[in-house]
């Protein structure tokens, strides 16, 4: 005897699909971050690791090398000088910070980069697999050699030419520009730096919105 019509499954919607997939970025995310508070990797002493802060699937993923004192003091990547800034930049360039997530390379605050072990830096391959951004915003030198060291899945090396839009996997591009926090102290290496991070603007103004 067939089933009757009230049985069968009704398809998924657009929207239940989506929520599904956030529903589990947040739960893998929650995931990583335990894992890193636990990690004893690094010589961190008492102090929690900086964790990536943002939407869970952001369509822009900022990156860069190692957190400042006021990330370290919060746990939180992008919390201070640069984060407000950004802010500032983001409404000029019409992007939604609400698009947007942040993270650093080395997550342990330690007194010498060079201490933080190589399986903590490999997270970041980990957040991008759960964000699964459709852009990432390398900041500065040290983020660029370490994200062409850690061998992101399908993807390309990533030359350090300021403002240029390249294409990292098939599915994410990546846009490198300088050290935000070295560029807020100096009036030149600010200009240069907005100069190149304009180019995030017209990215995304340009990409389809799906």
């Amino acid at each position: 005897m067939g089933s009757s019509n009230s049985s069968r499954q009704v398809p998924a919607t657009d929207d239940e699909i989506k929520e599904k997939y956030l529903e589990r970025a947040i739960r893998e995310l929650n995931q990583l971050t335990r894992a890193a508070q636990e990690c004893e990797l690094c010589p961190r002493g008492n102090v929690m690791p900086v964790l990536g802060s943002g939407h869970p699937q952001a369509d822009i993923f900022l990156l860069k090398f190692a957190p400042m004192p006021s990330e370290i003091e919060e746990g939180v990547a992008f919390y201070g000088r640069a984060g407000s800034a950004l802010m500032k930049s983001f409404k000029r360039l019409g992007v939604d910070p609400l698009a947007v997530y942040g993270t650093v390379v080395v997550k342990c605050p330690v007194a010498d980069t060079d201490l933080a072990a190589p399986e903590c830096r490999a997270r970041v391959l980990d957040e991008l697999a759960i964000v699964q951004p459709r852009i990432v915003v390398v900041m500065g030198e040290e983020a660029l050699e370490e994200l062409n060291g850690l061998g992101v899945p399908l993807g390309r090396e990533l030359e350090g030419e300021p403002g240029r839009i390249q294409r990292l996997t098939p599915s994410m591009d990546a846009l490198y520009v300088q050290d935000i926090d070295r560029s807020l102290d100096d009036e030149r290496a600010k200009r240069e730096f907005w100069r190149a991070f304009r180019s995030l603007g017209d990215w995304y103004q340009d990409f389809p919105p799906y």
